[in-house]
Parts: C-alpha cells; sequence; structure tokens
C-alpha cells in the first residue's frame, strides 16, 4: 500500500470534483493545482495551493507552461526505495506527489464542432499528457486518474484502505493512462493527416472507443466487441435481444447499402451480408414486396432495412415472417407497437446514421489492408452503349440499378432486375458462369418474369459463355466493366441476339 500525502488535481472536465475534494479532505491530503481547477476547488470551499505559489513560477504564455517544472515532475517520478532519487529531492527541496487526477483539453470534441485550425492548436493539451505519462511510469508509487469514470473506483479504493491506494489498482490505472495519452496523441497526428490529406501516412495509428463487449463472435467459442470511432454508435436499437456479432455485421451491411439509396425510397433484404432482394419503388409496401419476391426462402432469418420511416401496413406485413433484425429511418408509433409484439424481434432506428468517405479494414495476423470505400455511385455519364440496339429509358435505369446494387453484392456478382426492382441475385461464386446460372434459377423460381429483364455484372465476362447464357434465359440489356480481351467477341454476339450491351468505365469487386 502506497499512502497518499499529496496530490496533483488539474482537470478540463470539472464535473463530479467534490466527490474527490471530500475524500482527499477526509484523508487529510493536500492539493495543489493550476488555473481553472484551482478556481473551481475555491469555489467548492476546499483547501488548495495554487501551482505557480508551489514552484514558485509564474503561469506563462496564456496558460501554455504551467505544470512543466522540475517541481512537479521531480515530485511524480521519484522512485521513493532510490537513495540517489531522495538526495536530489532534498538538495533541491522538492516534494514527492503520490496522486495525479488529470484529464486533458478537449481535443476530440474541438475537432468535432470547429474547422478552426487556431482554436484546434490551442487545444492540444502539453502538460496534461505529459504528467499522465510521468504518473504512469512511476506506478510503483504514484497513482494517476484519467478520467471522471474512475472517481468512484478511487474513492472505494481510499476509502477501503484507509488514504492509501493497492499496486495492483495503481498497475490498472497506470494501463489506461498509457492508453488515454496514446489515443489522444493519435487523435491529433489523424487531424494532421487530414489536413495535409496524407491518406496513407508512414505510420497509421487507428482510434476507438469499446462501445460493448458480446457475447461471442460468428461462432460461439470466438471472443468478440464492437468498436467506434465515436463514444456512441448513431444507431439506436428500440426492441429485442442483445445484438450479437453477426447481427451487427450484417445491419453494417444492410446500412451501406439502403443509405445509398433514393432519399426515403427503397427496401432492402440481407442476409450473412449478402442481398437477398432490393426494391427502390417509391410506394414502401411495394418495394418490400418487390424485395422479398426476388427471393423469400433466403429473406427468412435475415434483415429488413428500409431507408425511410416504416409505418402500420408495411409493420403488418414484416411480423408475418420471422427476421432477425427490422431497420428503418423512424418507425410511427403504430407500426412500433406491432412490431414489438415479437419481444425477440431487434428494431434499429438508423434515422442518425450517415455514411461518410472512410476506409475498409481487413486484417490478419495484426497485418491490415486498407482502402477508401466503393461509394462510387453510377450514372449516366460513365457509361457507353457498345451494340447496335440502344436501352429503353427502362431499361437504362434498370441497368443503372442493377449496376450499384453489384457493389454490394459479393463476386462474382450477377444481378437482374426489372421495374427498379432485384428479380434474381449470384453471389460469391469462383465462377462468373455460375453466378449467372444461380441468378437465373433464383428468377425462374420465385418471379417468373412477364416484363423484361436486365442484367449487370461486377466485373467483364472473361467469355462469351456468360452473356449467352444469360441472353437464353431472356435477359434483353446487359451491363458490364470493359476490359476483357474478348470484348469484341461479346459486342459481336451481343449484336446477333439483338441484346443491348451497356459498358462501364467501373468495376465493383467485392471479395
Amino acid at each position: 500500500m502506497k499512502k497518499i500525502k499529496k496530490a496533483l488535481i488539474s482537470v478540463s472536465d470539472k464535473n463530479n470534483l467534490k466527490s474527490i475534494l471530500k475524500i482527499l479532505n477526509k484523508n487529510k491530503i493536500q492539493i495543489i493545482s493550476s488555473g481553472g481547477t484551482y478556481k473551481e476547488i475555491k469555489r467548492l470551499k476546499f483547501k488548495c495551493t495554487e501551482i505557480s505559489n508551489y514552484t514558485g513560477s509564474p503561469e506563462i504564455l496564456n496558460g501554455r507552461v504551467k505544470t512543466l517544472h522540475p517541481k512537479i515532475h521531480a515530485g511524480i517520478l521519484y522512485k521513493r526505495k532510490d537513495k540517489s532519487h531522495y538526495k536530489d529531492l532534498i538538495k533541491n527541496n522538492y516534494e514527492s506527489i503520490d496522486l495525479v487526477i488529470i484529464n486533458f483539453y478537449p481535443f476530440e470534441k474541438i475537432i468535432n464542432s470547429t474547422s478552426k485550425h487556431e482554436k484546434i492548436i490551442e487545444n492540444i493539451d502539453i502538460g496534461g499528457p505529459t504528467i499522465a505519462r510521468a504518473a504512469a511510469k512511476n506506478y510503483n508509487d504514484v497513482t494517476v486518474i484519467t478520467s471522471i469514470n474512475q472517481y468512484e473506483e478511487l474513492i472505494q479504493e481510499i476509502e477501503n484502505n484507509k488514504g492509501a491506494t493497492s499496486l495492483d489498482f495503481r498497475k490498472k490505472m497506470s494501463q489506461i493512462a498509457f492508453t488515454e495519452t496514446a489515443y489522444y496523441d493519435a487523435l491529433i497526428s489523424n487531424y494532421f493527416n487530414r489536413i495535409n490529406k496524407t491518406l496513407f501516412p508512414e505510420k497509421k495509428i487507428i482510434t476507438s472507443n469499446l462501445i460493448e463487449k458480446l457475447r461471442y463472435g460468428e461462432n460461439p467459442h470466438q471472443e468478440s466487441a464492437i468498436y467506434s470511432k465515436d463514444k456512441y454508435l448513431n444507431i439506436k436499437q428500440l426492441n429485442g435481444k442483445q445484438l450479437s456479432y453477426n447481427n451487427y455485421n450484417d445491419i453494417f451491411a444492410a446500412l451501406s447499402i439502403t443509405k445509398t439509396l433514393p432519399r426515403n425510397v427503397g427496401t432492402l433484404i440481407i442476409k450473412h451480408a449478402n442481398p437477398c432482394g432490393v426494391s427502390i419503388l417509391k410506394e414502401s409496401s411495394e418495394s418490400y414486396d418487390a424485395a422479398l419476391a426476388c427471393d423469400p426462402i433466403s429473406a427468412y432469418g435475415g434483415i429488413v432495412s428500409c431507408n425511410f420511416k416504416i409505418k402500420k401496413n408495411l409493420a403488418l406485413k414484416l411480423n408475418n415472417i420471422f427476421f432477425e433484425a427490422i431497420i428503418g429511418n423512424g418507425f410511427d408509433a403504430e407500426a412500433l407497437k406491432i412490431l414489438k409484439k415479437k419481444k425477440n424481434l431487434r428494431i434499429i432506428d438508423s434515422s442518425n446514421f450517415n455514411l461518410t468517405n472512410a476506409f475498409k479494414f481487413s486484417s490478419i495476423n495484426e497485418t491490415i489492408l486498407l482502402q477508401s470505400e466503393d461509394t462510387k455511385i453510377f450514372n449516366k455519364r460513365e457509361f457507353k452503349v457498345v451494340s447496335k440496339k440502344r436501352p429503353s429509358k427502362s431499361q437504362l435505369e434498370d441497368l443503372i440499378f442493377a449496376f450499384n446494387v453489384c457493389r454490394f453484392v459479393k463476386s462474382n456478382a450477377i444481378v437482374l432486375a426489372t421495374n427498379k426492382s432485384t428479380t434474381g441475385i449470384g453471389s460469391g461464386q469462383p465462377s462468373r458462369l455460375d453466378s449467372c446460372q444461380i441468378a437465373i434459377d433464383k428468377m425462374n423460381k420465385f418471379i417468373n418474369p412477364t416484363n423484361e429483364i436486365v442484367a449487370a455484372s461486377d466485373a467483364f465476362f472473361p467469355f462469351v459463355d456468360g452473356v449467352e447464357k444469360l441472353v437464353q434465359s431472356g435477359i434483353s440489356a446487359i451491363i458490364q466493366p470493359e476490359g476483357s480481351i474478348r470484348d469484341k467477341e461479346i459486342i459481336k454476339f451481343s449484336n446477333s441476339t439483338d441484346t443491348v450491351l451497356v459498358f462501364s468505365k467501373t468495376r465493383h469487386f467485392r471479395h
């Protein structure tokens, strides 16, 4: 146990300070402090020595220099069992500091609230992290507290040990302190990378906050947790069981699709991170029916994600099938009441979820693959009609819709569509020909279409056989990226069968 005789308090977040001051006062622990913290302690009517009086040096440079003094750092870094350390302290008339309570300037809050560079720079804390690191290094003798969330634990520790702290407690707080300083510096580093437009710096630092420790990962024998760049998720669970690793995986896959659909339009059904059906029909109930019709068997146990507010009529339909989760841009009161009848059904409000131009991470053995997300939306300006036959207006709309859906289907991806809705999806096959067959089989099994069907491929057809199979099944128009050495053969075949063929400049692999 290490008795606490003197404490240094310097905090940006002054909430709950009174509870700490009470326990320190009860145990007759001296307090030194600086700036705004000193004023707050005096306002709360507790004894305190101002740091400039303690060191004999004034605060200077508008507060940039106040705790950066050898009397402070020597008092923190002093190894109590080291005789030479003790001699140095006596020689210089320094005293030991046993407890450091500190939190940093709110850099993260500032960068999220302003773009003013000067203000951001002034909110880079220097003294705070320096003191925290010093105290954390000397955990054998010094206790360091870096968050108001640790106050209650500190109070209990001091109460239980009559004004002292245990080594285990100090080691734990030390670990947290080093994490805090690393996180803080990472935020600053990433800010400068961003303003300097450095996408891939020599050293990449990823910052994230623990949101929740999950029951298990993809399988029960795997451990898992969810982290976020922010301290909270911008989705809200309104009902149902705790979300699992697989639920989160599917929910975020679903949102990455629905949030690219036209505003307040579109329904997606997803299973194992692959779309089962997508529709952008404007009438919500019709878009759900069309998405479900594409593959009603795979939809069972999947997730429905709607890019609009879910109302009563649709809620009644949704309750007829077992889904793991329902996602909507809000729910009206009647819809929520209906859906909540299934107590385990996870209901997710995604109203506040917005896609950003973020990066995608993939890792193995602590090696990370990093790339920008595929957010490129195909439009009329990014294609060329290479067949003699030109697409009708409706064909063109369906081709664009199908090709954009391809972005989210595992390669090799084939998407069949009509009337702004998918009619068959073939995904994740090593052979593009197999993906074609799967998409066709699903369409014939569930849809039996009477309208013209178009097809989209996420990458070029390496051989004409895939295009041939699609045309033989009744496909009237095809879109694919250009670039195959057999492009001319495919164009020739399309012309011979009076098929519309459109080439895109963009590929959409999703392995």
